[in-house]
């Protein structure tokens, strides 16, 4: 599902896994960018999901922005912050 234009908030999905390094380090950035924005967010583990352990798990962290897939690994804090700005998130 997309946002709709202008005063519509952005769905910001972390999608993780526990013990997971990349994932803490995700996390940060997307509490910071997200709290810069006022912005809420929300987490996803795939513990216990074999479909998206299958389809995601060797590229956790994965963040979804209105259920698109921006990044994984690692999020690069100065796009999403370019996306969030122009509202094209």
């Amino acid at each position: 599902m997309h946002a709709s234009p202008a005063s519509a908030t952005p769905d910001l999905m972390l999608l993780t896994r526990t013990g997971c390094h990349l994932c803490e380090q995700a996390r940060e950035v997307l509490r910071r960018v997200a709290g810069d924005f006022g912005l809420p967010w929300r987490e996803e583990s795939v513990d216990g999901d074999p479909e998206r352990e299958h389809r995601f798990g060797e590229e956790l962290p994965v963040l979804f922005v209105d259920g698109v897939q921006r990044d994984f690994w690692q999020i690069d804090e100065t796009r999403l912050r370019r996306l969030l700005a122009a509202g094209k998130a």
